[in-house]
């Protein structure tokens, strides 16, 4: 394979799905089926390639989204590997926002599971044409016809199934392909390396022709002459369905379905075939809308060109031995190394020092990354996550990325007193590579606050404190961060009046605080009277700086939500009104204003799915009513019951040692955060509200 394969060849993909899907496994059976590795890596074992990081392999999952890339026939595949737990959903959003196709696997055991649902509204939200990949049909109570009905269902989404069971539970051995109808089996002797193609059995030929209908009329409805040759009864080719199929596909209306058992190595390589077959090529995806810098507001239609505009994404930030390791998706031009790159996002010149193909950890030097590559780069100085490399003399922004609010907090100290300095710098580092992860000191004590997406997102980043950094730390409890907002609407007007820097500064703002619907965020609007011209740049800095006293708070020191700032006057007099006043009023305005709102608190929410056994369904019942949770539902799988609920992330806090002790060790359960709704009277009173 050459060292830039052609555009077309080129398949940039990820894997999503819900914890313990087989993510690691599906890619550690790629890597192995494809050459790139020579031994299959298990989880289980700790030994996975994909999974690096030492405490991913202590606790057997996914933490951070991995990179590689592999040969498949002549195909080039840049494959990211994503984490399925909630705590890490960061690493998913960023990945999807740089891969222009994803295959998204559900255990043919449990379904459609609350991360499946959260990571498939996510690839929604970039338009990622998905494969389905129903893992695990080796495994007792493994029903495919169930899964595909929850995906139509849950997902108002088309699934297309193209195989068909050999075998059932402990005997499945392979799969029935539907479009070419052959029957595809893999040898135990070797590792599942040679793909046994046979007939299809007799007894299933009329099986085989129904569910092949299915995928007719699913690929008529973007080719009509597909549809006038199925109304005649012609024969209609694998090749045309395939075409078809994927005209769907990149329109994200079809989303074809795959069989398999990673882990007893069945089912990968058409696995791989449908990769190259139904997912897109870079220049195959819509071009990307890039912000041209300094025309107000002008966007550019870039294609996939090696030769077009550069422009490139940085999605991802490692610090590596102190230095930084950052991930780029080239969508136009070419990065050479050394070459001198401009930040649109941050204004500053940038210089690669070096190029890599990355493979897991490990590095494969290269002089060049060209529009359709993902590669890292050495050298790049201030670029963080979401920021835009392109040319100086063609400045351009691309869309950055949605990035989810901490949910808990946790106070740390240093062990000792000599590593406060080390301890502010590894923090800072860590925050370079994580866009969820926040940090701030209390003013009260002086102690360093760390904000994340759960307990576990914490507990990893305290070890690496540790283990990376040198760094030892003691926590406190993880504590729930609220957010602050109002109950009624208020109007309010400021004079500011004050001498400071040698000159009278002067400002005089008249807001309007009105509380918004839940979930709405918040909202700084600026409408000033045909009095109250102010400079642009004075209107810029006035919607931040009132944007930085909401994220402060008002009351107890979180930031405020579901609330419209207004500024209704920004009075200007010319040689009296100074910048320097006019956001010293806005800012002491706004406190004054949202205390007379009668400010309270709202508390994160999770979604909670729980698997328990139907012997302990009541006991786990009544244990989440006592958390002042929300039963949305229950679904019984086997001898398992489904719980769905809604509960209070304060109520959470160690629930799994409680569900093993209810459910003898046998009850699972994963969470996600939904929202945020009001706090109970106790945790008001606490604050003094």
């Amino acid at each position: 394979m050459e060292q830039h394969p052609p555009l077309e060849a080129i398949r940039n993909i990820g894997i999503i799905s819900h914890i313990d899907a087989g993510k690691t496994t599906v890619s550690e059976r790629i890597l192995y089926y494809t050459g790139k590795s020579h031994k299959m890596g298990e989880v289980h074992d700790g030994a996975a390639i994909m999974d690096w990081m030492e405490q991913e392999q202590e606790r057997g999952i996914t933490i951070t989204a991995t990179t590689t890339s592999c040969p498949w026939r002549d195909y080039w595949i840049n494959l990211i590997d994503t984490p399925g737990h909630i705590d890490f959903t960061i690493e998913v959003e960023r990945s999807l926002r740089v891969l222009d196709g994803a295959i998204t696997i559900f255990s043919a055991v449990e379904g459609v599971q609350s991360q499946s649902e959260s990571v498939w509204h996510q690839a929604d939200r970039y338009r990622v044409p998905r494969l389905c990949l129903i893992n695990k049909m080796d495994r007792v109570g493994a029903d495919y016809r169930r899964v595909l009905e929850q995906i139509a269902r849950r997902f108002a989404a088309r699934p297309v199934l193209l195989q068909l069971p050999v075998g059932f539970e402990g005997d499945f051995s392979g799969v029935i392909d539907l479009l070419d109808q052959e029957c595809l089996l893999f040898d135990e002797a070797d590792q599942g390396a040679q793909v046994l193609r046979q007939p299809v059995p007799a007894d299933r030929q009329d099986q085989v022709r129904q569910a092949r209908e299915a995928i007719v009329e699913a690929a008529a409805d973007f080719d009509d002459q597909i549809l006038a040759d199925f109304l005649e009864g012609r024969d209609i080719a694998a090749d045309r369905l395939r075409q078809a199929l994927r005209r769907g596909v990149l329109d994200c209306q079809l989303f074809p379905v795959l069989l398999g058992s990673a882990l007893r190595n069945k089912g990968i390589q058409p696995l791989l075939d449908a990769v190259v077959a139904f997912l897109p090529a870079p220049g195959e995806v819509p071009p990307v809308r890039a912000l041209i810098l300094g025309d107000e507001g002008r966007e550019k239609l870039l294609d996939c060109d090696p030769d077009g505009p550069l422009c490139a994404l940085a999605f991802k930030v490692l610090s590596d031995a102190g230095r930084k390791l950052t991930y780029l998706r080239v969508y136009s031009g070419t990065i050479q190394a050394g070459a001198e790159l401009y930040n649109g996002t941050r204004g500053c010149k940038e210089k690669p020092a070096r190029l890599f193909r990355m493979h897991a950890h490990k590095r494969e030097r290269i002089d060049a990354a060209r529009a359709g590559d993902i590669a890292a780069a050495i050298g790049l100085k201030e670029a963080l996550t979401g920021d835009t490399l392109c040319a100086e003399a063609d400045p351009l922004v691309l869309q950055g990325l949605t990035v989810p609010e901490p949910v808990v907090s946790l106070a740390v100290e240093c062990r000792r007193v000599e590593d406060r300095q080390k301890l502010l710098l590894s923090l800072e580092k860590l925050q370079w590579e994580d866009p969820t992860f926040r940090v701030r000191e209390d003013a009260g004590t002086g102690q360093m606050i760390l904000a994340g997406m759960g307990q576990l997102h914490l507990e990893i980043v305290s070890q690496r404190l540790a283990r990376e950094f040198g760094v030892e730390v003691v926590t406190g409890r993880p504590q729930v961060v609220y957010r602050e907002t109002l109950c009624q609407a208020v109007t309010h007007r400021e004079d500011f009046h004050r001498e400071a820097e040698g000159k009278m500064q002067s400002g005089e703002v008249l807001l309007c605080l009105e509380p918004l619907p839940r979930g709405e965020g918040l909202e700084v609007v600026l409408r000033p009277g045909p009095e109250a011209l102010l400079p642009s740049e004075w209107c810029q800095s006035l919607k931040a700086s009132l944007q930085q006293a909401c994220a402060a708070g008002v009351q107890a020191g979180y930031p405020l939500t579901d609330l419209r700032v207004v500024v209704a006057e920004a009075v200007y007099q010319p040689q009296v009104t100074t910048e320097v006043g006019l956001l010293a009023a806005a800012q002491k305005g706004l406190a004054v204003a949202a205390r007379q709102g009668r400010p309270t608190l709202l508390e994160p929410i999770m979604v909670l799915e729980l698997m328990v056994p139907r012997d302990s369904a009541g006991k786990v019942l009544g244990s989440l009513q006592q958390k002042r949770g929300r039963i949305e539902g229950m679904e019984s799988r086997g001898e398992m019951e489904t719980i769905q609920a809604q509960v209070p992330l304060t109520e959470m806090f160690d629930y799994m040692t409680e569900l093993r002790s209810a459910t003898r060790g046998r009850g699972s359960f994963s969470m996600e955060f939904a929202k945020y709704d009001q706090a109970p009277e106790d945790v008001l009173r606490r604050f003094g509200l």
